[in-house]
């Protein structure tokens, strides 16, 4: 779990999780959530749904580039 961690905060592993999220993130919430983002009426609950869709695909990320770190260590 800690070499996890230690590739997970490497700056180029959440840089492009970042980058990552910003493109795909928005992209979902826009599908998802656009009448209420253009109508500026967004809920509590939208609100915590567009901060989920942004964790997601910064998770995938993360964790995808973290196992490859991993296993070109062996």
């Amino acid at each position: 779990m800690l070499k996890f961690l230690e590739a997970a905060l490497q700056p180029n592993v959440y840089r492009t999780a970042f980058k990552v999220c910003l493109l795909v993130g928005t992209v979902l919430a826009l599908i998802n959530h656009s009448s209420a983002i253009f109508s500026f009426s967004l809920s509590k609950q939208n609100i915590l749904q567009i901060i989920l869709t942004y964790l997601v695909p910064y998770s995938v990320s993360t964790y995808s580039s973290v196992k490859i770190i991993l296993n070109s260590d062996h």
